[in-house]
Parts: structure tokens; sequence; C-alpha cells
């Protein structure tokens, strides 16, 4: 789970004061204590951490609070508030040039993660409907430029390249004309990095900036280098001017202090984050969403996003008229599982339903991607029969399924247990006009 120390902290703290009929102001006093050791703890700007706490205190001590009949509901509100607010406040989005192309131009460190970046921004903009154009003008690191081609090639989306002989400017000016001729909209820009901010690489983009206007300058960054990470938005701020960060890694980031401290110190937005090592694995930054995820709360308007990019309408009918027709196959789970794992890792949709996305419920639903790879094998390995009636595999189908697909048959066993349940669950919440409470035996 994205944040999942600090996620864990705060939501075990928050739940205490949930928890009491009344506080009194010592009570709301440790409990920021506590939410304060946490933020540190996530690597959060010691200064960001000390007017973080100071405004909820100030909101959370007043009459109206500590008088309510929910006191702690009250608090957590105002923490959640004032989190989304930390982050931003509301979702910063490219604004597109009202005279194509928009150039949208990437830097950053070497190794922050700018040309995959480069690629899945692409794909998402040409998922919207828009023509992109990468242009390769790293032109010092070895394999820079395949890179970006190879991405390019697996996307279907056309790469601009002179080589590594020509000057990057030289490059840019003759990326525009090529986009103005072919229909290009949007023009993304991999630039080059290097280990450290230096006078060369500062004056190879000051060079594009002023003789090109890009209409987005977008500094990626790793979030798991935390500090480093605003120090670097910070520095490369002063030096250029950038309009906002690209955080990668966001998913490997256990701790949050990049995220929780960018706005704050460097006054520019987080546009987008790095959630995943597959090309989709970016989402657009929504300060509010992400402080829900961080507070339990779920995020469900994301998972919808998720869900519709994901899944097939046609298909999503279909299989509603199946189970209400009590017609639920293997081959329909498998089809839905396929399409659940499309929407991105497990724990990070499970984090966005909410009774599902607290740190230590998810932290005890362990799902093991390896073993939804088990299941996936097993159902594939039995024959079209065998997934339409699982009544008739006896023991030597199974042994013969266990075999074909490289498990043990008692996996093979727990699924076909597991799938029976849920196909009893399915047939009773059809039944039922009120529904119940949802087992998710699959992932218990």
């Amino acid at each position: 789970m994205i944040f999942s120390g600090l996620a864990e902290r705060l939501q075990g703290t928050l739940k205490k004061l949930r928890g009491k009929g009344k506080l009194s102001e010592k009570d709301v006093k440790m409990a920021l204590k506590e939410v304060k050791l946490a933020l540190l703890e996530a690597d959060v700007n010691y200064k960001v951490v000390k007017n973080f706490i100071k405004k909820v205190e100030e909101r959370a001590i007043g009459q109206e609070v500590l008088e309510s009949l929910t006191p702690g509901q009250q608090v957590v509100k105002i923490v959640n508030e004032e989190l989304t607010k930390l982050m931003g406040g509301s979702r910063s989005d490219i604004i597109l040039s009202e005279e194509p192309p928009t150039l949208i131009m990437l830097v950053g460190l070497q190794g922050s993660g700018k040309t995959t970046t480069a690629g899945k921004l692409a794909r998402m903009y040409k998922h919207k409907g828009n023509q992109p154009l990468l242009v390769a003008a790293d032109i010092y690191r070895p394999a820079a430029i395949k890179q970006l081609q190879v991405l390019g090639e697996r996307l279907d989306i056309p790469v601009f390249s002179m080589g590594d002989k020509n000057n990057p400017l030289d490059i840019v000016h003759a990326a525009l004309s090529s986009a103005k001729s072919n229909g290009n909209d949007i023009v993304i820009l991999d630039t080059a990095g290097r280990l450290h901010i230096d006078k060369e690489m500062m004056g190879e983009l000051k060079s594009i900036k002023t003789n090109l206007d890009p209409d987005e300058i977008l500094l990626v960054v790793d979030a798991m280098t935390g500090q480093d990470a605003v120090n670097v938005s910070t520095n490369f701020d002063k030096e250029l001017g950038i309009n906002g960060v690209v955080l990668t890694k966001l998913d490997g980031d256990a701790r949050g202090g990049a995220a929780l401290s960018i706005k704050a110190v460097t006054g520019k937005d987080i546009k987008f984050v790095g959630t995943g090592e597959k090309l989709d694995g970016i989402e657009a930054f929504h300060p509010d969403r992400m402080s829900s995820r961080i507070l339990g709360m779920g995020d469900v308007l994301s998972l919808i996003e998720k869900a519709e990019k994901s899944m097939d309408a046609k298909k999503a009918l279909e299989l509603e008229e199946k189970i209400r027709q009590n017609e639920f196959t293997l081959e329909d789970f498998l089809e839905q599982m396929e399409q659940l794992r499309n929407m991105g890792p497990i724990d990070q949709v499970l984090g966005m339903i909410p009774g599902v996305s607290g740190a230590s419920q998810l932290k005890d639903l362990k799902v093991d991607e390896k073993e939804l790879d088990h299941i996936e094998a097993i159902i594939n390995s039995m024959t079209a029969g065998e997934r339409k009636e699982p009544e008739i595999i006896k023991a030597s189908r199974r042994k013969r399924i266990a075999k074909g697909s490289g498990t043990k048959i008692q996996e093979v066993n727990r699924l076909l247990k597991q799938f029976k349940q849920t196909k009893k669950m399915m047939k009773q919440l059809n039944n039922s006009q009120k529904g119940g409470k949802l087992n998710m035996p699959f992932f218990n």
C-alpha cells in the first residue's frame, strides 16, 4: 500500500480519538504528538510538520469541536482537510495549448525515471484521444534514445530522434516542425540528466526554455529519496523554474515524506505520480483522494476511474445476467480476475475501498500475486467442460490439472472449494434485496 508505514501510524492514533465519547484538550494534544512523530518518521520536512500540527491544533481545540457530539470524528475531519491542503488542496492539471502542439518538457536527475515517465504520459494522452510525439533529446546517457524508441514501439507512438551527434535545442526545433506537419498535438521532451545539478545541464535546459518556451516544465523526482526529492525540487525551481512535479516510485515509498513536503516547501504542485512499473502505472495526483487513502477512508473516485478504464461495460452487463441466472463459471471468474489485475496491484486497488482501506486491515489481508498466478494456471489447465461445470472435477481430473498447472492437488482443491463458496454467496446476494456483508473468499 502507498504510504503504508505512515498510514498505519496515523490511522491507529486517530482511531483512539474516535473511540472516545468526550475529548479533552489533553487528549487532542497527546494524539497530535503521536501524529507529529509519525510525520517526522515518514521523512516529512520538520518545518512542514510543525506548521501542520499548529494548524490542526488551533482548529481541534476549539469549543465547537470538543463540545460536539462526535469530537473524535471532528478531529479526523480536520486532519483530513489540513492534510489535503498540505499536498496542494486540489488537482493541478496540465493546461493544453490553444495552438497545438503543447510542449511538455521533462527534466530531472539521472535515474529519476524521466524516460519511462515520458512513455507513461504519452500513453495516457493517447488513450485520451491525443496524438503525442516523443522526443529523444538525451544525447548523453548510453542507450537513452534506444530506450525511448523501444517504448514508442510498444505503445505505437512515434519517437523523434536525430541521434546523439546533434545539439538538443536543434533536435527539439526539428521535432516541433515535425509535429506540426504530422498533426501531433502533444510533444513530450525527454531531456538529459546528471547525477547532480551542474552548470552544463542547467545551461542546456535554460537554452531550450528561453528559445522554445515550453508550455509545461515538469520535474521528475524519485519519491523514495524522501527529503532529497524535496531539495532537488527546490534547486531545479530556483535554477530553471518548473511548473510542477512528477513523483515516481510512489508505490515503493512506505513513508511519504516527499509527497507531503514538496508543495509546502517549493510551492509547486505534484501533477502526476508513478504507481507501478507498467506503462499504465501513472495517476493524476489528487490531494484530497490521497489524504483519504492515507487516513483509511478509501478512494472511491479513483477506483471508479480505474474500473472504467479496465472493465468492459458490455461484459459487465453479461456477467450481471449470469450471476442472476446462477450461471457464473470458472471461465467468468478468470476473466474478472484478469480485469481486476489490469487495474493495478491488488493491494492498491483494495486500498481504495472504504472499509477495506485501513492500513491494519490491508496488513492482515495478504494478497499474494503468485497465488493469483497459480489460480490462473489451474483454471487454464482445465478443459472447457470443467470450467463450465466444476462439479465433474473428481480425483483423477484434479491430479491431471495440478500436474498441468505446476501446482499441488491441495491448491486445486482449495480453488474449487472457494469457487463453490463464491457461487453460493452470489446466489444469496441475488435472492436478497438488502444484501449483506460481502466476504471475499479468494482473498481471505
